[in-house]
């Protein structure tokens, strides 16, 4: 912007420059003007009153056009003829000082067609499908400032077609298929500051720019086909302050390419086909204050690449990976105030820019650890409801002896993991308060960090033990209802050699990513929750496969042998029930496992569904947006752990006949008792398959999971 105003302040400065020295005349009086030449004086209102005071006509000289076409718009000696189907350029008064011919159809602009009107200051020509310019087009107007042609079609810039546009300040050529130019194509504009051909189709630039252009400023060259620079090619702009060549087809940029130009101030290779910058390619440019290199296909970024650009102010490395970044590499640029970069996590290198660029990942921000309130809100609420849930669940099958201890024991031990989720909310709730308000300071120290590790190590084992022990339960219930009156069942001794090898198992998966941080990287530390995610193409090939593995390998083969093992243990009650002679007696009952069922997979299902999503969508590269992390690790991953305890006890038959117990403070008969060698019911049971249905309803409905004998 301040670049713009200079150009505008130039501009002005040059129009009243050129007008104060276009006539030699006497002082005046204030409120008086001179006649020409003349010696003579006269009041002011006498300018332009139609009237010639001064004898020689000078002061009626530049007042109003006297010939001009009909649809055109005349103010003093500026003419605008915008829409007027004009097919040439017309003729006017001699004393005009701007001529805009814009969105017309003139096509051709023939030798000397501007000749009569040496006093033009400014020329607008856009949209008009200009295919020809004669090489004298121009000729004599020495006091031209700005030239718009853009927007036509001109395919070529002869030599020396500019070569009496000695004050030419800005040329604007936009959107012409212009495919090549040389140096004799600038011969003359020894004043230009500005050069803009974007949406051209350069292929490539002149050995050296600037040899016919000394004074040029500012150069934009976005949008074009060119494929190179070489060291020559801006050996010459000593003045040349802003530098735009993005969306360009630049595969390499020689190391001295910028070593002339030590007024840069800004440069934009954004958009290009970089995929090496020298070390040293910047070293010169001390003046420096923007740079852009986004949408660049680099490979490397080299450490000491911005080192000395002491005074660059602002740095695009968008849509950039830089596998090697570190705080060293940021250090130096110690006026830098806005950095944009590919990822959030990257911000955590630079703690000393005021803005970084994204602002947030969808967990945290520049401020805080957890980027809003709801998400503050939350992980305290659910950190809350999954914590107490537990316990109680705990503290309740302690105080409640229970028909089935092996199956009581597993559940207890169920909630013992599920209560690590818990302590991995609250313990993010609790870093998210100390960092608050300065999170950007502390996010790589954080992240990099043994209590980040931990709490991520920490989420991980509750995770898998939790699935690997919901796969367990749901296995051995899959057993006793689909095979009732089979031995395949498993004893104390061996339940609990299984619930100890489930967490051993759970234990090694959260840990083998310690085991090589040179392969895994920091498999924990590439967020603010710590919650190894991993759906980035960019991060480390082993923390993003070692991730894919345990969530689309692990937890999506359990999840498929729950949902599974649910519907065919539904299938078998029903089965059984249509066995039986009072089927209509059982359709309650029958409603009830099933909605049982149901709301089992339901929660597992939205638990780990939005998990694997992600992660087939990460597969097949696509952008996933950073707020997804935070859903799912606050809101989706705890559902299992916090509805567990409800799904699993507060809501079996067990429970609930041992609470009606406590309530109203007597034992009530059981409906039926089942013992390890005997079944017997209270209930006459018309048949065996009458009598299979209650039982195995009553063990989908509860929690009591025993081998049932033949009566």
């Amino acid at each position: 912007m301040w670049l713009l105003l200079h150009v505008i302040l130039l501009t002005e400065v040059k129009d009243f420059a050129l007008a104060d020295s276009s006539m030699v005349a006497p002082l005046c009086p204030k409120g008086y003007f001179p006649c020409g030449n003349l010696t003579k004086c006269l009041p002011r209102a006498f300018h332009c009153d139609g009237v010639d005071d001064c004898g020689n006509g000078a002061d009626e000289d530049n007042c109003v056009l006297s010939q001009y076409p009909q649809h055109c718009y005349c103010r003093e000696n500026e003419l605008e003829c915008v829409k007027a189907d004009l097919k040439a350029v017309p003729k006017v008064s001699s004393n005009v000082t701007l001529l805009s011919l814009k969105k017309n159809k003139i096509h051709r602009l023939p030798v000397k067609v501007f000749s009569r009107y040496t006093e033009l200051r400014k020329i607008y020509l856009q949209h008009n499908c200009i295919t020809h310019i004669s090489r004298r087009a121009f000729l004599g107007l020495h006091n031209l400032q700005i030239l718009y042609l853009s927007h036509n079609c001109i395919t070529s810039l002869r030599p020396g077609i500019f070569k009496d546009l000695h004050q030419l300040a800005w040329l604007i050529l936009d959107d012409n298929p212009i495919t090549r130019i040389s140096q004799k194509s600038f011969m003359g504009l020894n004043s230009l500051f500005f050069l803009s051909m974007v949406g051209n189709r350069l292929e490539a630039l002149p050995e050296t720019l600037c040899a016919q252009m000394p004074q040029l400023n500012w150069v934009d060259l976005a949008n074009n086909g060119i494929k190179y620079i070489t060291n020559s090619t801006f050996l010459t702009c000593d003045s040349l302050t802003v530098l735009f060549l993005p969306r360009n087809q630049i595969g390499f940029v020689p190391e001295k390419t910028f070593s002339s130009l030590k007024n840069l101030g800004e440069l934009d290779l954004s958009s290009n086909m970089i995929t090496k910058l020298p070390v040293h390619l910047f070293s010169d440019l001390h003046l420096l204050q923007k740079l852009n290199l986004s949408s660049n296909p680099l490979l490397y970024v080299h450490k000491n690449q911005f080192g000395s650009l002491k005074q660059l102010q602002s740095l695009d490395l968008e849509r950039i990976e830089i596998p090697n970044i570190s705080t060293g590499m940021f250090q130096p640029m110690k006026n830098l105030s806005h950095i944009y970069l590919k990822t959030f996590r990257y911000c955590s290198y630079v703690p000393h820019v005021r803005i970084c660029m994204p602002s947030t990942d969808g967990i945290s921000s520049s401020e805080d650890l957890l980027a809003n309130g709801i998400l503050r809100v939350s992980v305290w609420v659910i950190a809350f409801i999954t914590c107490v849930g537990n316990f109680l669940v705990i503290a309740v099958r302690s105080l409640i002896k229970a028909e089935n201890t092996t199956h009581a024991m597993s559940i207890k031990i169920l909630c013992c993991a599920d209560c690590l989720m818990g302590v991995y909310l609250f313990s993010v709730g609790v870093f998210d308060i100390k960092y608050r308000g300065q999170y950007q300071k502390y996010a790589l120290l954080w992240m990099e960090s043994v209590p980040c590790r931990l709490l991520g190590f920490l989420a991980t084992l509750s995770t898998e033990v939790s699935v690997l022990l919901l796969t367990f339960l749901t296995l051995e219930k899959f057993l006793v209802i689909v095979f009732p009156f089979s031995n395949l069942r498993l004893g104390k001794r061996q339940t609990a050699v299984a619930l100890a090898s489930i967490w051993v198992v759970g234990f090694l998966i959260a840990a083998v990513p310690f085991t090589r941080e040179d392969y895994f990287g920091n498999f924990y530390g590439k967020n603010g929750v710590c919650f190894p995610l991993h759906y980035d193409q960019a991060e480390d090939f082993g923390s993003r496969g070692y991730s894919l593995g345990i969530f689309l390998g692990v937890n999506l083969l359990a999840f498929l042998v729950i949902v599974i093992s649910y519907v065919t243990m539904f299938c078998s009650i029903h089965k059984t029930a249509l066995q039986t002679a009072e089927v209509r007696s059982h359709i309650g009952k029958e409603v009830a496992v099933a909605n049982r069922f149901f709301f089992i997979v339901f929660s597992d299902a939205i638990c780990w569904i939005p998990v694997f999503v992600v992660k087939i969508l990460s597969l097949l590269q696509v952008e996933i947006p950073g707020t997804i992390t935070s859903w799912i690790v606050v809101f989706f991953l705890p559902v299992n752990s916090a509805l567990n305890p409800i799904l699993y006890t507060l809501t079996t038959s067990f429970f609930k006949d041992k609470l009606k117990q406590l309530l109203h403070k007597h034992r009530r008969k059981p409906i039926f008792k089942v013992k390890k060698k005997s079944l017997s019911a209270s209930i006459v049971w018309t048949d065996e398959s009458s009598l299979k249905l209650g039982v195995l309803s009553k063990i989908a409905l509860g929690d009591s999971i025993m081998k049932p004998v033949s009566p």
